[in-house]
């Protein structure tokens, strides 16, 4: 049997129940039975469509005789029937519809009934449309209720609207455009198919299927749209099926909110407003018209591209409309004279925070209880500063593609895209119109030191843009999208090459010559690439910008309510979509010292303590495995210096030697309780209990490790990071972000917390991160280098806000890659902080000098001048050191509790010993040894200085800058060392009178 006839008796077997019989359709026969069962419904169903073929005036014994005597009188050039004999179609013709018994019949029942099974098998239930949500688009909006972004599914950009909501008007437009006879069928118009088919006879391409609104759902809501013959098949039953079990209105409806109407809008709602600027409920009759003449051809009849054709389609439905009665002549009349009445088509394209929205997913599924942002038409609330989001995204672009260039790792992998087969077409569809004369010029938004231009380099300027019609390369180049569309450096398309240099295009119409580096000779004529532009001689002048292969993350934490401010989750979120502030953990090296410093001070030691930063040796744990011997990053030591002095500049051995005697009587005590702090901190669900965790040997997640430096500004109150605020559809709200507060961190009192801050504000000072030395009165932190300097961190916090930098390669490949040698958090980590900083304070952030302690934290401290270098208190001068005091208001003096006193003096340094020691004013070496410099001798007196009570005391002015850099084995990281012979390349230091 012929295989076109095959198909054409299944779907005649299908419309012929479907018309006949539409609540008891059968899906399965059995093909060595069910024979003659079949041809009783052929024939049912022929006997149904020539009633209809009458209806509609055609005869059809007459389109017979003439397609037997020329075929392509009738077919013409329709693909739908090559291949088929008229022969054999108009012996089934006899055979089914006149009752004749032809000798000769090409018909197979159990070819027919093979195919039919096969087609209608595993359908889809019906009854799934009647509750089927449709995913619809929901508005981001950022922390102030502006809108943000949109997240929508890639066919989902829609706002469900319930069908009363939807006027009469429109609801009869679209009946009368697509079928006129849709409250009197049962799901297929039989009518609607003969007028079909004689279409698809006389007229060759894509076959119209005379499709009803409720076949129309069912194809783009349940059975798929492929042009074949088995989903025609499976369309009409579940259509049928749909009709029995769904309301006309419930049709209707998901219709109106499905289709496709040309503009990125699916369903009728977000129609009216892409095309008109207003809600469905308020649309005029020539709007409903234009509209409802789009689903025959979004882009065909599309008014942006063919306003004509578009003019045409709407004079069609308008007079349908008035055929129908809904509309009067005069209507009808004044609808044909109005213009399309279109608003200017909105680019929603979302530029930035795309991280952000997909953390909002997470959180909504874990938070809210919804499946996905995308199920429904939702309003988003976020915690996002906008302005700070886009800021800290271009500040990390910046300063990882700045890295790689100046360690010569960056490599030019090609163009973005290249527009030439774009210009092409453009410039054959004839010039464009004017471009509109630019806007005068607005005053430039003050701008942070963010953007990557040296400080007091001009910006470049506009030049004056060329008058007449857009060039083609500048048309193509408005409307390209460049596959990673969310980074922050702007396009330009390149025009000429040669030996005379390159020239390239930008988007505003201006011509700059392109310092092309890496790429030059490689690139071609209207390739795409990234530029950053600066006034030269003669005018604009482009630098090539080139993708780096290192990755990065950034995020900005609010500290007392935990909410996200800005997250930038890598380079580009189309490059990775992995987000490295929340779903990938990190050594975070010395950014996790603090915390062993906050267990000592917790237990009692002050600021001032002696510790030896000197070769120590910690035996195993539980006498099981390998003694532990760290080191500090010159391999050297410094004596006995002060806690305080250990933190500022990252000394490993210091840490190290707090886990004997500092925090417990033994080693494993000691870990043990930092490792409690941390479990409490939810730094970590488990603690890796070996000695090199205290130096952040463990990975951890961005996001808790900046949850714990906020408690630390916040006195001990760990706030729990979050995205969203509230979720809503309509007026009904679905969630709402509880306002719970921080929790307190109970292990660890204010006091600790208050000298930790402290301490790490000196960081900042005179530490591994005095290269923010200038920012020093509003912010501490601690800067962090993992094992061989895989991982560049620096986290600091002011009263406001929390800020977390990483650097880094990432290491899905099982491969650790260094970042370089002297590639620290210091000199890779801190500039970024620094300039995301001040990006928040330009974006709404207040700038404060840090909080004095609380009063319940100030009752217990008091303040007494010390020498910074040898934590001695002094009568008068020096630097005022916070002290804990004891219940009895006494303070509680640990100075020597680790380092004896008479122990001191018999210490001598050995010839070729490592420290950080330095002789002020440049004398020569003293071969004694004065462990504290030439104060030593003072600073041993019985007499103490008198204390006072704690005061707000302003941060000093750093002594000396610093660019922080050196990393230890097992942790970190940046050492201050002092020794001139042995200083580190990143770490400047000038003269220092206080050490």
């Amino acid at each position: 049997m012929n295989p076109i006839l095959i198909k054409l008796f299944a779907t005649a077997l299908t419309l012929s129940q479907a018309t006949t019989r539409p609540d008891a359709i059968r899906t399965q026969f059995d093909p060595a039975r069910d024979g003659p069962e079949v041809v009783r419904l052929l024939r049912d169903g022929c006997a149904h469509m020539r009633k209809a073929f009458d209806i509609e005036d055609i005869n059809l014994d007459e389109l017979i005789a003439t397609a037997m005597e020329d075929p392509k009188a009738v077919a013409g050039d329709a693909k739908i029937l090559h291949g088929l004999d008229f022969g054999e179609l108009v012996t089934s013709y006899k055979q089914f519809c006149k009752g004749e018994s032809p000798p000769n019949s090409p018909f197979e029942a159990r070819a027919v009934i093979e195919f039919y099974n096969k087609a209608a098998a595993d359908l889809p239930e019906a009854g799934a449309l009647k509750t089927l949500a449709l995913p619809g688009v929901s508005t981001i909006l950022d922390g102030r209720g502006a809108r943000f972004a949109e997240t929508s599914e890639p066919n989902g950009r829609r706002v469900t609207v319930p069908i009363a909501q939807v006027p009469a008007l429109v609801r009869k437009a679209f009946i009368a455009a697509e079928d006129k006879r849709f409250e009197s069928h049962k799901g297929i118009d039989e009518r609607g198919v003969i007028r079909a088919f004689i279409g698809n006879l006389a007229s060759p391409g894509r076959p119209a299927g005379g499709s009803t609104i409720t076949q129309q759902v069912v194809k783009n809501l349940s059975v798929g749209d492929d042009v074949t013959y088995e989903r025609k098949i499976r369309e009409m039953i579940v259509a049928a099926r749909a009709e029995q079990v769904m309301t006309k209105s419930e049709i209707l409806g998901l219709y109106l909110n499905g289709i496709y109407l040309g503009r990125g809008a699916y369903g009728i709602e977000m129609a009216a407003r892409s095309y008109f600027g207003k809600s469905v409920g308020d649309l005029t009759v020539p709007e409903a018209a234009l509209l409802a003449g789009m689903p025959k051809g979004p882009n065909y009849y599309s008014p942006d591209r063919y306003p004509e054709r578009a003019r045409e389609r709407r004079a069609y439905v308008l007079s349908r409309m008035k055929e129908e009665g809904v509309i009067t002549e005069a209507e009808t009349n004044a609808a044909l004279q109005s213009g399309l009445g279109l608003v200017p088509l909105e680019r929603t394209r979302q530029e930035a925070g795309f991280h952000f929205v997909d953390h909002l997913g997470r959180e909504a599924r874990t938070l809210a209880g919804l499946d996905s942002l995308t199920a429904g038409s939702y309003t988003v609330r976020t915690t996002l500063n906008a302005g700070l989001q886009t800021a800290t995204e271009t500040i990390l672009q910046d300063g990882l593609a700045r890295y790689e260039a100046a360690t010569g790792r960056a490599r030019f992998e090609g163009p973005e895209l290249n527009l030439a087969e774009a210009v092409k077409r453009i410039e054959a569809a004839g010039p464009a119109p004017a471009a509109p004369e630019p806007a005068p010029a607005q005053p430039a938004p003050a701008q942070p030191a963010s953007s990557g231009r040296k400080s007091g380099t001009p910006k470049a300027k506009p030049a004056a843009r060329p008058a007449g019609p857009k060039p083609a390369w500048q048309r193509a180049l408005e409307t390209a999208r460049a596959p990673l569309y969310d980074v922050h450096w702007p396009l330009a398309v390149v025009l000429e090459t040669g030996q005379k240099g390159t020239r390239v295009g930008l988007a505003d119409g201006r011509v700059a010559s392109l310092n092309a580096a890496q790429a030059r000779g490689r690139l071609a004529p209207f390739d795409v690439v990234r530029v950053s532009l600066r006034e030269g001689k003669g005018g604009v002048r482009a630098d090539l910008r080139v993708r780096p292969q290192v990755q990065g993350a950034a995020l900005v934490l609010e500290n007392r309510t935990g909410r996200i401010l800005a997250m930038a989750g890598g380079f580009s979120y189309p490059l990775s979509q992995l987000n490295r502030t929340t779903q990938s953990v990190r050594q975070p090296g010395s950014t996790l010292k603090p915390l062993t410093y906050l267990a000592a001070l917790s237990g009692g030691l002050q600021p001032n303590t002696l510790v030896m930063d000197a070769a120590v040796t910690l035996p195993p744990i539980g006498g099981v495995g390998q003694s532990w011997s760290p080191k500090n990053y010159d391999g050297g030591g410094s004596g006995a210096i002060t806690l305080r002095r250990g933190l500022e500049h990252s000394k490993n051995l210091v840490t190290a030697q707090l886990l004997r005697g500092g925090i417990a009587e033994r080693p494993e005590q000691s870990l043990k309780r930092v490792c409690d702090l941390a479990l409490e901190a939810q730094l970590y669900a488990e603690c890796e209990r070996y000695y090199p965790f205290v130096l952040g040997a463990q990975p951890v997640r961005m996001i808790d490790l900046a949850a714990f430096y906020a408690a630390i500004a916040n006195e001990g109150e760990r706030p729990s990071p979050y995205a969203l605020e509230a979720v809503s559809q309509g007026e009904r709200t679905l969630y709402r972000h509880a306002g719970r507060g921080p929790v307190r961190i109970g292990s660890a009192d204010r006091v600790a917390f208050y000298q930790l801050k402290s301490l790490l504000q000196g960081v900042t000072q005179r530490g591994t991160a005095a290269a923010l030395g200038r920012f020093s009165p509003y912010v501490a932190g601690k800067t962090g280098t993992s094992e061989d300097e895989n991982d560049a961190w620096f986290v600091g916090f002011t009263n406001e806000i929390t800020i977390a930098v990483w650097i880094g390669y990432d290491n899905a490949d099982g491969r650790r890659r260094t970042l370089g040698r002297g590639q620290t958090g210091g000199s890779l980590a801190v500039p970024l902080f620094g300039q995301i900083l001040q990006a928040a304070w330009a974006n709404g952030v207040p700038k404060s000098p840090l909080a004095p302690p609380s009063p319940e934290a100030k009752r217990l401290i008091a303040d007494a001048p010390i020498d910074l270098r040898s934590g001695q208190r002094m009568a008068g001068g020096g630097f005022m050191e916070h002290f804990r005091l004891q219940p009895d208001g006494r303070l509680a003096d640990t100075q020597y509790r680790l380092v004896p006193q008479e122990s001191l003096y018999a210490m001598r340094p050995d010839a070729e010993q490592d420290g950080d020691t330095i002789v002020d004013g440049g004398r020569p070496e003293d071969d004694r040894y004065d462990p504290f410099g030439d104060l030593g001798r003072q600073l041993f007196g019985d007499g103490q200085p008198p204390l006072r009570r704690a005061q707000p005391v302003p941060a000093p002015e750093p002594l000396w800058p610093g660019r922080g850099a050196a990393r230890s084995p097992f942790g970190d990281d940046e050492e201050g060392v002092r020794r001139p012979r042995r200083r580190d390349p990143d770490y400047f230091f000038g003269e220092d009178p206080t050490y």
